[in-house]
């Protein structure tokens, strides 16, 4: 039993993701912190700060470092971040003289969200490729079906007759004005970390700008000053997430009205019922209007997190943490559900 819907036992076979969760396990966050790591200390080298011998001794610990995860876990019940424990083992890992050089400069939260600016911008070329397959399949609905009669209805009642393709426009152009922002995402969203003790950098002096511009050019982050409290990046991937679910509910919930009026539209792979064995029940279509309005409500926690005090927060920065991931989620959940059901029709329109 878990916690999460995402990851349970068998509400997964409905709401979970194994690509998404792979961004989210252990694995994938301590690769990237060790990428972090390793970029930090080419940067630092290519500049001066460090020496180069510490450099490539640290990057070559980096790719074979295997952390002692219990020993994390024990040490973030203390320190309330898992980098501290995660820098002790590396610099033992690096040995000798290199060992001092390892993560100087930097803080607990450029190593954590540095890692989940590259984790986010993976899912975000997901996102894209799956938005893309929603688009696709309800464009195959458009030329199958495209012409055929619907009645258009208003505040939930009949108003005048319109086409499939006026409906079907209006699931498929929130989709890929969606698609667009998830492709600049790259660009104006996924930025590097990089500010040391109080965002200051202090310990780099007058290379500390450099030494950032070098470090996002190494992990093919956006360069701009530390966010350590402005949480605005966060906040806008949330917001787009939110968008896209909601898009994804508004299609769920036409084609769960449709489905009840029985003559507009025909769907295959219906769920069951344990009572009524001749019901096709639209699973799909239900559960993207459940994961629209799962998400509206986290954007509103999102927006809690943005009140960071001061120069870093402990509270503001963990909100952060039990909120982004299941967002994550939930749109992960809401695409490949949307996939599958644009791909289930079998007609549209009236006869």
């Amino acid at each position: 039993m878990t916690y999460s819907a995402f990851d349970h036992p068998y509400l997964s076979g409905l709401l979970g993701d194994e690509a998404v969760a792979a961004e989210f396990s252990v694995v994938a966050d301590v690769r990237a912190m060790l990428a972090f790591e390793a970029a930090l200390a080419r940067a630092e080298a290519r500049h001066g700060v460090i020496p180069e011998a510490a450099a490539n001794r640290i990057a070559e610990a980096c790719r074979g470092f295997s952390p002692d995860v219990g020993a994390m876990r024990r040490a973030t019940a203390i320190d309330g971040v898992v980098v501290p424990e995660l820098v002790r083992q590396l610099r033992r890992a690096v040995g000798e003289e290199a060992a001092e050089h390892v993560h100087f400069g930097a803080t607990s939260q450029d190593v954590v969200d540095t890692s989940l600016m590259l984790r986010l911008k993976a899912i975000a070329e997901l996102f894209s490729g799956r938005v893309g397959d929603v688009v696709t399949a309800l464009e195959a609905c458009g030329r199958h079906w495209g012409e055929r009669a619907l009645t258009a209805h208003t505040r939930m009642q009949p108003a005048i007759a319109i086409t499939v393709a006026d409906r079907l426009r209006s699931w498929i152009e929130p989709l890929l004005d969606h698609q667009d922002r998830l492709d600049t995402t790259g660009t104006d969203i996924f930025a590097v970390q990089f500010g040391g003790a109080a965002g200051t950098l202090e310990k780099l002096k007058g290379k500390a700008d450099i030494v950032r511009a070098t470090l996002a050019e190494e992990l093919a982050l956006v360069d701009c000053p530390q966010w350590h409290s402005q949480r605005l990046p966060i906040a806008d991937f949330a917001h787009l997430l939110s968008l896209v679910t909601g898009s994804l509910g508004k299609f769920g919930q036409d084609v769960a009205l449709m489905a009840q009026a029985g003559d507009e539209i025909v769907l295959a792979g219906g769920g069951g019922s344990s009572a009524m064995p001749h019901k096709q029940n639209p699973v799909a279509a239900e559960v993207l209007v459940t994961l629209a309005r799962f998400n509206a409500t986290q954007v509103s926690a999102i927006h809690q997190s943005l009140v960071h005090e001061q120069e870093r927060s402990g509270s503001a920065w963990t909100l952060e943490w039990l909120i982004l991931p299941q967002m994550v989620g939930a749109t992960a959940a809401a695409l490949r559900l949307a996939a599958e059901l644009a791909g289930n029709v079998r007609r549209l329109g009236r006869v």
